[in-house]
């Protein structure tokens, strides 16, 4: 019988029949097979055997899953049809009938979209899908990607004919890393499907878990264009307020001091300057301008706003040379500690991080740059940036600079007067110490 042909209340009543495979159990995959596990058979895939060993184990190095609910579910696993169980065999996707794919969506060094992740997945997946089966695509990609470059992928692979043979739904992800108030659950999700009959499953599949309920957009390109603009958004206004600092930087005023007065105004929006990283607003914009180009249209806003920012972290690294020099410290040479290399506060993720700029720029004026992340993993670090990060802090070492990159909360314990020489600058790039030892702000 046809999916279009059964309810979607019909279809979930039996947990049995559900069998989830979630594919990539990074920040979004292995949240989402959690609270999928609580009342589904899941498994969670992923192409890294080293990831799906450590969460065998119970551990995460990501530090978004709650330890105790992975136990539970993987227990479950064992002893009725819920649960959670891992594997990296692709062999074992062939027991399963609804695939959700959360791989990353990177660009590359052109910055245009990379869609190698997400088009090497839907190739594996078309390798085992069957008749009625589904797969419901997460990762973040422009409007028309997962109907024009995902489908046929799966229908060539498959030898099945798309909404006859297989189906397919989007519903973008919202997960913000390191955040323990809104988190899967607690944060509206927006779904669709492929044909109407499987728009209204994906729906009540997602309503299941979601206590803050769902949107059903009209078509699976209205979901992706969600998403897109969601972060876009934040992108552009970030990046206005970040050529205020780079103005306000120029008349000796502090932008915060101005952000504070002007916010005093009701619908003033109280967004603040800072380096702009990560897996989602650093890299959607992109993802959006390179599909309006594709149509003949260059977008002004999207892509202005998205050269502030990413020049912020070399516009922190020459302000703290100017300081230096300032206090006659001699360049080459000069010891600076950089405090953070997360892409954002109280969280390991690293990804894109704009941090790195400002690493890269000290260096080349010849500096001695220490970084230090209590939260990130060093191999993780080594391995993508090639820097060597800190995970404690030795004291009795001091420094010309310190730049405070990441609003860690372990970094308000830090004696700042102990660890820098004299006459140094301090240069805080989210307004996160007292002003009283800081020289510089954004």
């Amino acid at each position: 019988m046809s999916l279009e042909c059964i309810t979607p209340i019909e279809y979930l009543k039996n947990p049995g029949q559900v069998k989830i495979a979630i594919i990539g159990l990074g920040y979004v995959g292995l949240p989402l097979a959690i609270e999928f596990a609580k009342k589904y058979d899941v498994l969670g895939f992923d192409i890294n055997p080293d990831r799906v060993e450590e969460l065998s184990r119970g551990e995460d190095r990501t530090r978004e899953a709650h330890i105790e609910d992975l136990k539970q579910v993987m227990i479950a696993r064992k002893h009725n049809l819920t649960g959670l169980h891992f594997s990296s065999d692709k062999s074992a996707l062939k027991d399963y009938n609804i695939f959700i794919v959360t791989v990353p969506t990177p660009i590359n060094q052109f910055k245009s979209p990379d869609l190698t992740p997400l088009l090497k997945a839907s190739a594996m997946l078309g390798e085992v899908l069957k008749q009625n089966d589904i797969v419901i695509y997460e990762s973040t990609v422009y409007p028309g990607c997962t109907e024009e470059d995902c489908v046929p992928v799966l229908e060539r692979v498959s030898g099945l004919k798309y909404n006859e043979g297989f189906f397919v739904g989007y519903s973008p992800e919202r997960i913000n890393p390191g955040d323990k108030i809104n988190t899967l659950t607690t944060i509206k999700k927006v779904t669709s499907g492929s044909t109407p009959a499987i728009a209204d499953l994906v729906d009540h599949l997602y309503k299941s878990i979601i206590k803050a309920g769902t949107h059903k957009a009209p078509s699976i390109k209205v979901a992706e264009a969600s998403k897109a603009i969601e972060n876009a958004q934040r992108d552009v206004n970030i990046s206005f307020v970040n050529e205020l600092a780079l103005i306000f930087d120029r008349m000796n005023i502090d932008t915060n001091d101005v952000l504070d007065a002007a916010g005093t105004k009701w619908n003033f929006l109280k967004y603040k300057p800072g380096l702009v990283g990560g897996h989602c607003i650093g890299v959607d914009p992109y993802y959006l301008a390179h599909k309006a180009e594709s149509l003949g249209y260059h977008p002004e806003v999207i892509l202005s706003g998205r050269r502030v920012n990413d020049n912020m972290g070399i516009f922190v690294a020459n302000k703290v040379i100017k300081l230096l020099i300032q206090k006659e410290h001699k360049i080459a040479g000069a010891k600076a500690l950089i405090l953070g290399i997360a892409f954002k506060e109280n969280c390991p993720d690293i990804r894109n991080t704009k941090v790195v700029d400002i690493y890269n720029e000290l260096k080349q004026f010849g500096i001695l740059v220490d970084v230090y992340d209590p939260w990130a993993n060093a191999a993780e670090v080594k391995h993508e940036y090639n820097i060597i990060v800190l995970t404690e802090l030795n004291t009795s070492n001091t420094y010309d600079a310190i730049i405070v990159a990441v609003a860690h909360n372990e970094f308000l314990n830090i004696d700042i007067n102990k660890i820098k020489n004299d006459n140094a600058v301090v240069f805080d790039t989210k307004a996160f110490l007292s002003r009283e030892i800081v020289d510089a702000r954004l």
